[in-house]
């Protein structure tokens, strides 16, 4: 009875050991996401668009997976929008996902939203992007899970990471577009340009110098 009792003990030991070494390994990532309008220039316009923390694309959020992500978004912009993290499989997190009206009612102006979800039993990159009207046009970035602390790449160990992020350019207002295309029953306007990263390639008018150039070892 004796030899029974010590090993239960040790096994109960052993769990909660396993158990503080997961959650030692795990960690809560942070951000703020402040969303507001703000006036650049692309193909020689300037243009007032919707952008996170002032930049397109916006903050690449870095994560391992096991980790639990926590974003504050705080709304400055004039539209009700909400952030759709695509991809991520939120499991027991599904309010978490950010389609309006389905998962969540969207953020008002002036108001703030928190989201909280835990990476689970994925890798890779995926994007994370506005998931109201088109404003996912401008309101968007990387979310890249890199594997958990310990385990191996599927692949050999990136050198470096260079997150691209393709995306169509508009010289309007991206939520103008829309209710035009839907007050008129026809199809909305074709963009004005293709983007790598928010900028335009050379090959357009006022584009140029805008080539980033990243070598690639084959091996």
């Amino acid at each position: 009875m004796g030899h029974q009792v010590f090993l239960l003990f040790a096994c109960t030991i052993i769990a909660l050991l396993a158990s503080c070494s997961l959650l030692v390994s795990a960690e809560v990532v942070e951000h703020s996401f402040h969303v507001q309008n703000r006036t650049i220039t692309r193909l020689c316009r300037r243009q007032v668009i919707t952008a996170v923390n002032g930049s397109l694309p916006g903050p690449t959020i870095r994560v391992n997976e096991g980790d639990t992500l926590l974003v504050h978004v705080y709304n400055h912009s004039p539209y009700n929008l909400t952030i759709h993290w695509h991809g991520v499989f939120q499991l027991l997190s599904g309010w978490a996902d950010g389609p309006e009206f389905a998962t969540q009612c969207p953020i008002r102006p002036g108001h703030s939203y928190t989201y909280r979800f835990k990476v689970t039993g994925q890798e890779g990159t995926l994007w994370w992007h506005a998931h109201v009207s088109w404003l996912r046009a401008t309101v968007h970035g990387a979310l890249i899970i890199r594997p958990k602390k310990g385990h191996f790449y599927p692949f050999p160990k990136p050198y470096r990471e260079v997150p691209i992020l393709l995306g169509e350019w508009w010289n309007a207002n991206v939520v103008d577009v829309e209710n035009e295309a839907l007050a008129s029953g026809a199809a909305p306007n074709n963009s004005d340009a293709y983007t790598i990263n928010g900028w335009p390639g050379d090959l357009y008018r006022c584009s140029a110098n805008r080539e980033n150039y990243t070598q690639i070892k084959f091996s």
